[in-house]
């Protein structure tokens, strides 16, 4: 903030200036004629260091599959499915992708023997470097994020900044040249809908993050990105995925939301059935990378890869949402369903319904809401590889503490179950005292299944476990802590006034537990100061009685 001084007559003049750093980068601002949101640091932290772990598995799989072509050559194998049937690759490369080594054992019919890289670099290819990454900013604003991608980033060969509001293409030519970045990163003046689609699949990251919402772009934004290549998109209308306007989220979505305590998870997987949608309709398909919800907005990083064959699943991944009106129950019906018969594949209808007029916990009716994405939201092995490199270079991370700790709670997150509990929300329903989450984890893996939290809420609980499991949970909670008597028709009498089928077991079990909590590692974070969260749109003015709102700085910048 050192340099910035008021000013009356409202001109672009260096003593209004400030000089900004964020990471490696220095940008110039000028109040609010062009959109900054440092809100927004821990999510471009996030792309950062997703866009790492990418260099690296490209180059991680570029190597080994020089050294599969290799040893094909060498030894004359036969192979599978593109791998040698007797022989097994690392896939320690896959999850530490900044290793410098490779293993390679193989095991032969006469003996045991091993490749290692030395065997590698005997031949003249086998460390050619991988082509280094061309990225499209599709509406860059100050190009802050370009220039932390083009500096940061090693591997990064081109960034193009795009914007098509001319205020913002001439700050962000400034900010390239402010930082020496000419060589690498380009700005252009154009709308980013027409400049995606007549770049059709040349760039190999798209970072579409919009002042709102980012359904008009990705029909292009799809288009543009190569094979393989990541697709990074945010939201920030989060109160339209979460309910408040229905109507107004199938317009854009194409999914109609419904009233839950999971309403961010589910946001993020309106957006990814969204995306899906229109990545089918060109023959392509989306793998889930990393899909977080924080703070105000909800942020995906998916791969997109081209087939005819494989789209033919896509409805499979998709379910309708039946939540009940009266409890906290919810149920999944798939929109598809995949038959495998002999060596045969047979696409079908869903089948339904899954549930009964009525909910057979409260007796009343269910809300239906979908279709949303029904398959994992994050991949493991990415989520791994990315929490790994931000430990390695954490100094290197301006949040490091507030992106640690999502990696962490992510990466603990039951992966292949959809939504989440929310157990104050359980015991509010009941109307009894809200057992301790340790407690509950315990009863849930004691019955047989599985549970974890949620990095989309501090309160939020993960768990394969069916809600009659749950609610039978919560009948023998309440028998050991007895509730007052409730009217006849509220949904925790008529809940109540069945007999659990199975005897929860509080017992301890160490299983039950976060390891990151038992190590005490924080998983969620106060916000570092006052007024954290979205800003203003660039240029606009807020009145002096909205202060409480934004915060009295906000209002000076707005002006000046």
């Amino acid at each position: 903030d050192n340099g910035r001084k008021s000013g009356n007559d409202g001109s672009d003049s260096k003593s209004e200036s400030r000089i900004l750093r964020e990471g490696e980068v220095d940008i110039l601002l000028q109040g609010n004629r062009v959109f900054y949101n440092k809100t927004q640091v821990v999510n471009r932290d996030l792309s950062i260091a997703v866009l790492r772990a990418y260099v690296n598995k490209r180059h991680a799989e570029s190597i080994i599959g020089r050294v599969e072509e290799h040893c094909k050559n060498a030894a004359g194998q036969n192979f599978r499915n593109g791998w040698p049937q007797s022989e097994h690759v690392s896939a320690e490369y896959l999850c530490n992708a900044d290793q410098s080594t490779i293993s390679y054992a193989a095991d032969e019919e006469n003996g045991n023997s091993e490749l290692h890289e030395a065997d590698v670099k005997d031949s003249d290819s086998a460390y050619a470097p991988v082509r280094p990454l061309h990225i499209l900013e599709a509406l860059s604003a100050s190009g802050l994020r370009a220039l932390r991608y083009a500096c940061e980033v090693e591997g990064v060969g081109s960034v193009v900044a795009l914007d098509n509001d001319k205020l913002a293409f001439e700050a962000c030519r400034h900010n390239i040249r402010l930082n020496g970045a000419m060589t690498k990163v380009q700005a252009e003046l154009a709308d980013a809908r027409v400049y995606m689609l007549t770049h059709e699949k040349q760039f190999d990251v798209v970072d579409v993050d919009p002042y709102g919402s980012p359904s008009v772009f990705l029909d292009s934004a799809v288009q543009s990105v190569a094979e393989g290549g990541i697709l990074m998109c945010t939201a920030t209308d989060t109160a339209v995925f979460c309910g408040n306007n229905g109507e107004v989220c199938y317009s854009k979505y194409g999914s109609y939301p419904v009233r839950g305590k999971y309403c961010h998870e589910m946001a993020l997987r309106i957006l990814l059935a969204s995306i899906e949608s229109h990545a089918n309709r060109y023959k392509r398909y989306i793998v889930p990378l990393l899909s977080i919800s924080v703070d105000f907005y909800i942020r995906v990083f998916v791969q997109i890869f081209t087939s005819a064959n494989i789209i033919k699943t896509s409805p499979a991944k998709l379910s309708y949402l039946y939540q009940c009106a009266g409890c906290d129950s919810f149920h999944l019906q798939p929109v598809a369903r995949i038959i495998h018969k002999n060596d045969s594949i047979r696409y079908m209808p869903g089948m339904g319904p899954v549930v009964l007029p009525d909910c057979k916990q409260c007796g009343r009716h269910f809300n239906m809401g979908g279709p949303i994405w029904s398959e994992p939201i994050h991949d493991c092995n990415w989520v791994s590889s990315i929490l790994k490199g931000v430990i390695k270079l954490k100094l290197s991370y301006p949040t490091y503490d507030k992106l640690h700790s999502i990696l962490t709670t992510v990466s603990e997150e039951l992966m292949d179950v959809p939504l989440y509990l929310d157990l104050h929300s359980v015991s509010a329903t009941l109307k009894c005292t809200v057992p301790n989450s340790d407690m509950f984890r315990y009863a849930i893996v004691n019955a047989g299944y599985r549970v974890s939290g949620s990095h989309a809420d501090p309160l939020g609980f993960k768990t394969d476990a069916p809600m009659d499991v749950i609610w039978d949970i919560m009948r023998c909670w309440v028998k050991l802590h007895p509730v007052k008597s409730q009217s006849a028709d509220t949904p925790g009498n008529a809940i109540l006034s069945k007999e659990p089928i199975l005897k929860a077991n509080f017992s301890r079990v160490l299983s039950a537990l976060s390891k990151a909590r038992s190590k005490g590692i924080p998983r969620f974070l106060p916000n570092p100061e006052s007024f954290w969260g979205p800003r203003p749109r660039a240029g606009r003015c807020i009145a002096e009685k909205h202060a409480h709102l934004v915060g009295p700085m906000e209002i000076y910048d707005t002006y000046h």
